[in-house]
């Protein structure tokens, strides 16, 4: 097995879920296939501006996986589940590679962050860089924010995880730093001045929303020392989690 990333984006209309959603989706479903084993599933904020069109926020999110060598299967599998859960008026992309390929985009990956980017951008890059990258609806506007979902991911310190394993199943428990690290793809419980929790037996309140950051490639929670009597530590808020830069 080696390690791959899957980007999507714009799957989505006004009236239904989001591509966070359908990302979380289609990882479960490769996981049941067979196919791949998920390490995590990132979200990336995208430029918000008049120009670019987007449903909600204009977010792209990307699967970190290990695969079979040979990706084929996986295309083929990602491209049928996007083809089946596609929203009515969606412009969906996809992209399919390697880390080290898609660290070689990273300066379009910030690029779809700051300024407006048109489709042969995208298009032309993953040709030039043998990145796989398809647009199945719409008008295909949807593979600028897959392509900059993998190079997101692979630069380590962009956006948050919508996903990593066993997490979610945690939410409002308190638990020791050691059960995270050992039981959920938490890869690092974090304060907020980047310094390690690095006593395994003190006890975290996850709370309502416990979402992980990357960084650099890792996953982190970020905490903060906890006022009560149950936990030494608490999951920081939501919207310090989502203004969180490494």
């Amino acid at each position: 097995m080696t390690p791959a990333l899957i980007g999507i984006d714009d799957t989505d209309n006004p009236d239904t879920r989001g591509t966070g959603y359908r990302a979380r989706c289609l990882a479960g479903e490769l996981e049941q296939a067979g196919l791949a084993r998920i390490r995590g599933v990132t979200r990336h904020q995208l430029l918000l501006d008049e120009r670019v069109p987007y449903t909600s926020h204009n977010s792209s999110a990307c699967l970190g996986v290990e695969a079979d060598e040979d990706l084929a299967p996986v295309i083929a599998y990602c491209r049928d589940f996007l083809l089946r859960i596609a929203a009515e008026g969606s412009d969906v992309g996809l992209c399919v590679t390697t880390p080290e390929l898609a660290r070689t985009a990273a300066a379009f990956g910030t690029a779809a962050q700051t300024r407006v980017l048109e489709r042969i951008d995208a298009e032309e890059l993953a040709a030039e860089r043998g990145i796989h990258l398809e647009g199945l609806t719409g008008d295909h506007q949807g593979v600028i924010g897959a392509l900059a979902a993998v190079a997101l991911h692979a630069a380590g310190n962009d956006g948050r995880f919508l996903w990593v394993r066993n997490i979610r199943e945690l939410t409002d428990q308190t638990v020791t730093v050691a059960d995270l690290l050992e039981k959920t793809g938490v890869e690092i419980v974090m304060q907020m001045d980047n310094s390690p929790v690095n006593d395994l037996t003190s006890t975290v309140a996850l709370g309502h929303w416990p979402r992980p950051v990357p960084v650099d490639g890792r996953a982190a929670l970020l905490v903060e020392a906890s006022n009560g009597a149950d936990a030494n530590w608490k999951v920081v808020a939501k919207e310090t989690v989502k203004a969180y830069r490494p």
